[in-house]
């Protein structure tokens, strides 16, 4: 995207005369004139505007005012931070955790890009129309369609501009599940930190303001229901509900909700989805909770695909969270080696189809009573060179390593005899280049005829929630009655739904992030501020 800044028409204006999800708490309405004082370091005194027409009632007195407030700090609200500070707006940035980042700094760092220059180098053909293909395939047609193809025809220019701003990825390219070709990148340090932190300090240095322990609680609208502040605590104690200091930030031009997914806010994913009690783990941060969708939904945005969760299938029942094997199997052992049914020794999926396909067969594994059968997933030494969390998932127990194929077996207690045969027509089929019983591409694979083998038992995990609530191909946030854009309010990113449908490709997640994020944070700097905030006083910090 260019730096210079675009004209375009401001906004619909969005007045429906009741919204059904409106709540009086959601309403700090706010209209009229106001003052600005500044002091001398920068801080601003409380800002209390005069506000003729509420269903409140009342004044705001706000603490901070800002061009743009961002809400999360992950992949999107990074992107959205230097973009729309690329167009001379002062942006906030806050996260209700200690830590930024979010899932986003935990996750595996891979990337989805179509035509690549690693592709390229690599002979591989691919173009942004066959990563759509591949991702409605894997969404079983229910992918919101604008969106995702905004999200493919952004994804070079998005990895573009992770390396302007200091991004750095590994020289080869991977084949992840359900993709056609290979076409994900991963950063050099195999985590979603290798994008958040060189992203963050670029930030910084641009004057981006950051604050951590600043939990969203809900939104600031004027008598037009325009978005045009948050209410937040400060010095907020996660999870202590209580902590925390009550203040109201102003924002001229919007506010961008890049709050993430709600992977682990039990309560609220069991309504969705019974299944995923107590019994189901998640690879998600504790953060990962649903309050801020909730408080879109409460002012009027519209839901989508709320019961679409994924679960992920690589994630294994030995460690906590994301751990080491998920790294491991994405990397090595799906592409380059077999998953099998420890009691027959026999395959049961393709290794490399999406991951609802290889969820459902997996989750199938269970015993007479019901009860898990965890399967394993093997390569060898040679198919497992690239993993760089084999050492920690080898050390902490997670994933063993043996000689030959008849120890793996003894250990695991698997029938040989059952899986000498399988592993010898797997060899059979990737000497040929093609027709694994399976139907996985083994193209690229390797032999695992000799060891040494290393191998993992697996077991998905909550891992993605495709729904969230709508929005458009400029990240508007979409308004349940009125079919129009909620003025003044964006999101981006996991919080977001439509794009993925039914299944999100793996790789996918930072492609979403930083396309939509980048979206959100350039069309925000096309929206007038609003009149009310026209003051010639700096910003504050």
């Amino acid at each position: 995207m260019s730096n210079d800044k675009k004209v375009l028409p401001p906004d619909e204006v969005n007045s429906p005369t009741r919204r059904r999800f409106l709540t009086k708490s959601a309403l700090l309405a706010t209209g009229g004139m106001m003052s600005l004082a500044m002091s001398q370091a920068g801080h601003a005194a409380p800002v209390t505007i005069n506000v003729p027409e509420t269903l409140s009632g009342g004044r705001t007195r706000f603490h901070q005012i800002y061009d743009v407030i961002i809400v999360g700090s992950g992949f999107a609200g990074l992107a959205a931070a230097l973009e729309a500070k690329s167009h001379g707006l002062s942006v906030l940035v806050i996260d209700k955790m200690p830590v930024f980042g979010g899932n986003s700094t935990i996750n595996g760092g891979a990337f989805a890009v179509a035509g690549s220059p690693l592709q390229k180098e690599a002979g591989i053909e691919d173009s942004p129309e066959l990563m759509f293909k591949d991702m409605l395939k894997a969404g079983r047609g229910l992918n919101h369609q604008d969106i995702l193809h905004v999200l493919v025809n952004g994804t070079l220019e998005a990895y573009e501009f992770t390396l302007k701003h200091g991004v750095r990825y590994k020289p080869f390219v991977q084949h992840f599940g359900g993709h056609t070709v290979p076409r994900t990148l991963q950063t050099v340090e195999s985590s979603g930190a290798g994008i958040i932190m060189p992203m963050r300090e670029s930030a910084q240095k641009l004057g981006v303001i950051f604050k951590t322990r600043c939990k969203f609680e809900s939104f600031i609208q004027d008598n037009k229901q325009t978005v045009i502040g948050i209410q937040v605590k400060e010095d907020y104690r996660f999870p202590d509900e209580a902590s925390g200091t009550s203040r109201n930030y102003a924002a001229r031009h919007g506010v961008i909700m890049c709050s993430g997914g709600f992977g682990n806010d039990l309560r609220f994913r069991m309504l969705q989805d019974p299944q995923l009690n107590t019994d189901v783990d998640t690879t998600n941060h504790e953060g990962a909770t649903a309050e801020a969708m909730l408080a879109m939904l409460k002012i009027g945005a519209t839901p989508v695909q709320l019961d679409l969760i994924q679960l992920g299938p690589w994630s294994s029942p030995d460690e906590k969270g994301f751990g080491y094997v998920s790294q491991f199997n994405t990397i090595a052992g799906y592409p380059q080696g077999i998953i099998v049914d420890v009691r027959t020794g026999k395959r049961f999926t393709n290794e490399l189809a999406d991951r609802k396909a290889r969820e459902d067969a997996i989750l199938a594994q269970r015993d007479a009573e019901g009860k898990p059968v965890y399967p394993v997933c093997f390569t060898n030494l040679e198919g497992a060179k690239q993993a760089q969390s084999l050492p920690g998932a080898l050390k902490y127990n997670v994933a063993w390593q043996f000689d030959t194929l008849k120890e793996l077996a003894d250990h695991f207690a698997i029938p040989y005899e059952n899986l000498q045969k399988e592993v010898d027509v797997y060899n059979a089929a990737v000497k040929k280049g093609s027709g694994d019983p399976m139907g996985k591409d083994v193209s690229r694979a390797i032999s695992i005829e000799q060891g040494p083998y290393v191998a993992v038992r697996v077991w998905p995990k909550v891992h993605y929630t495709m729904g969230g609530v709508q929005i458009n191909v400029n990240a508007q946030v979409i308004d349940s009655i009125s079919g129009q854009p909620i003025n003044g309010l964006y999101a981006a990113g996991e919080v977001t739904g439509g794009p993925h449908g039914a299944s999100r490709l793996g790789s996918c997640a930072v492609a979403d992030g930083l396309v939509l994020g980048r979206i959100a944070g350039a069309h925000i700097a096309t929206r007038p501020a609003d009149p009310l905030f026209n003051t010639s006083a700096s910003d504050n910090a």
